[in-house]
């Protein structure tokens, strides 16, 4: 049975059957691990879930710009200080006023002075200056209030005095609205928030109920004190409605002499209004940017998301399909990381392919390999059963315990291959010094087979020498790499290059720095390589040995685990022969490059 199975694995599909084995095999025993719970569960690759319409991706790039347009836009909107530069040029324009009314009190309402001496300013007409804050008061939207030296309102162009002492106040109507009840909505909704905000508290409150006393305005009792003063002031109004207030008070004077003080108060509802307004106008734009960046970061996510989801894809398809059909898309026009997301992945899924091939082959090759000496093994038990004779008996025994130990040396060998690739990639690099390597082969090889200084034995065909050659020790022969490992390659080369050297020959390790790269070479004596297999000797289970070798002596992977070694280490190593000037063969050159550290 064991003989049918293997005569199968031997054939090509033979070799799949084993790479799937192979393959399906960490599968199992992860599974298995996991139910019993020795050790950690089998990670394994999840169907692509749905996300709807947006993806989380979207969603983040969304809300990362929306974000810093509403923090951008939450500081525009505060405009504070825009509203006290609008501010400060009202109570400009409100001083300007005031000064020409007080310069017109002093000039047009003046009643002459009896006593030029005593009283060279003269005194004003209250009833007079009444009249002239009356027409004032009718062509513009300023009230102007009179107080006469001592603090007491004497005129105000919101008040009318009738007939019978009779006295009219004037209250300023709101505005009307404009018919649109969604504007409307929108004004009261806005000054709903604007009332929320704490702009306006620390403002003292406005007492319309106290305009009587100039005392109770600062701003009145610094004029009558000969300065001009402005104020800003808050009404509390209904529904925690609060309205600005802006108050000039200038002196009115006639030769240095301060006669009254000019109060000119306006309301800050068109100051509000322009501020309202502009702040529309923000709105107005940041809605076109928002509609905007909502746009650019649909394309932006898009354009990240839809590649990616693409690759996704395809990588189910690689990890589920069946075959070589899926192919990852070629993103690498993009320039971008995307781009090299997809090279990567492509290179990935390429390695991978390459290594799930050459583990088929690998596969097929050790099936064929093993087939062999249990072919012949097979074939020496029957014969042993009907064999009496003691000789061949004895004969087809040893031909059975050469075959035991061909498979031995040929299931370590498989085995020391299929871990390398796992040792190599765990192990860390360090510095390597070749030159004490080098030396201590040839140490080795003097003191273990007794070869005599003279390079030969009394009894006996001479042995093959090793030399070395090495550049004077200032140059740099260290590597970074697995010293263990570096140490299987040469070792492996020097082995195969005595066991095709002849008696009495010499194998040669010499090194040298070629640019960033440090080259070894192992030269021989032997017949050379043959003709056009100088990269097939690199290649599994190739077993081309010298003459009168005992067959099964070497299982033909010490050069191919050389080569995987080499590779790992970022280097390169390939096989020539050496010739003379005729061109006759001297012997092979096996040469190994790598990089310097």
């Amino acid at each position: 049975m064991l003989k049918d199975m293997l005569g199968r694995r031997a054939a090509p599909a033979g070799g799949t059957a084993v790479a799937q084995e192979m393959a399906a095999a960490p599968l199992r025993r992860g599974a298995q691990a996991e139910a019993d719970g020795d050790a950690k569960p089998v990670v394994r690759a999840r169907r692509r879930r749905s996300y709807g319409v947006i993806s989380p991706l979207t969603r983040h790039i969304l809300t990362v710009n929306l974000l810093a347009l509403a923090l951008l836009l939450s500081g525009l909107l505060y405009l504070e200080r825009y509203q006290d530069w609008l501010v400060q040029r009202q109570l400009d324009i409100l001083t300007t006023e005031a000064r020409i009314f007080s310069g017109a009190l002093g000039e047009g309402a003046m009643e002459p002075s009896s006593d030029e001496f005593n009283e060279p300013a003269g005194t004003i007409s209250w009833t007079l200056a009444a009249q002239m804050v009356r027409r004032l008061g009718d062509t513009t939207d300023t009230r102007f209030r009179l107080y006469d030296p001592k603090g007491k309102l004497q005129a105000d162009s919101r008040v009318l005095s009738l007939a019978k002492g009779t006295r009219v106040q004037i209250e300023e109507l709101p505005p009307l609205p404009d018919g649109n009840q969604l504007t409307q909505l929108g004004i009261d909704l806005y000054n709903a928030i604007v009332r929320a905000l704490p702009t306006r508290d620390h403002l003292p409150v406005y007492a319309e109920n106290r305009a009587a006393d100039g005392s109770h305005f600062p701003d009145v009792q610094k004029a009558l004190n000969g300065e001009a003063a402005t104020h800003v002031w808050r009404v509390a109004g209904d529904a925690g409605k609060q309205d600005m207030v802006l108050t000039v008070a200038v002196p009115i004077q006639r030769y240095k002499q301060v006669l009254g003080a000019v109060l000119i108060s306006r309301s800050g509802s068109e100051i509000d209004t322009e501020v309202r307004e502009f702040r529309v106008n923000i709105l107005k734009v940041f809605g076109g940017v928002i509609v905007l960046t909502v746009l650019m970061s649909i394309y932006l996510a898009s354009t990240i998301v839809r590649p990616i989801r693409r690759l996704a894809a395809a990588a189910d398809d690689v990890r589920y399909g069946h075959g070589r059909q899926a192919v990852l898309p070629d993103f690498s026009g993009r320039h971008d990381e995307i781009g090299d997301l997809s090279q990567s992945l492509r290179a990935m899924t390429s390695a991978l392919w390459d290594r799930m091939d050459a583990i088929e082959r690998f596969a097929a090759d050790v099936a064929h390999e093993i087939k062999n000496p249990l072919t012949s093994m097979r074939s020496a038990v029957e014969t042993v059963q009907l064999v009496k004779d003691e000789t061949r008996l004895r004969k087809l025994l040893g031909i059975i315990a050469d075959d035991v130990g061909r498979l031995d040396r040929l299931i370590s060998d498989i085995s020391n291959a299929s871990r390398l690739d796992a040792e190599l990639s765990r192990a860390e690099a360090n510095s390597v010094d070749l030159r004490r390597m080098l030396t201590m082969f040839k140490d080795i090889h003097e003191n273990t087979l007794g070869a005599a200084p003279d390079g030969g034995e009394e009894d006996g065909p001479p042995p093959v020498t090793v030399d070395v050659e090495l550049p004077p020790a200032s140059r740099n022969l260290v590597v970074p790499g697995i010293e263990g490992r570096l140490t299987q390659v040469f070792q492996n080369l020097i082995s195969n290059a005595l066991s095709f050297s002849p008696p009495g020959g010499k194998v040669v390790l010499a090194a040298k720095v070629v640019g960033d790269r440090v080259e070894i070479t192992c030269t021989d004596d032997g017949p050379g390589i043959p003709a056009g297999k100088t990269e097939a000797i690199f290649d599994r289970f190739y077993t081309e040995r010298p003459a009168g070798e005992k067959f099964g002596t070497h299982s033909g992977l010490g050069l191919s685990i050389s080569k995987q070694i080499v590779e790992a280490h970022n280097g390169r190593i390939f096989a020539t022969n050496r010739t003379d000037a005729t061109g006759k063969v001297l012997g092979a050159v096996f040469t190994v490059q790598l990089p310097r550290g």
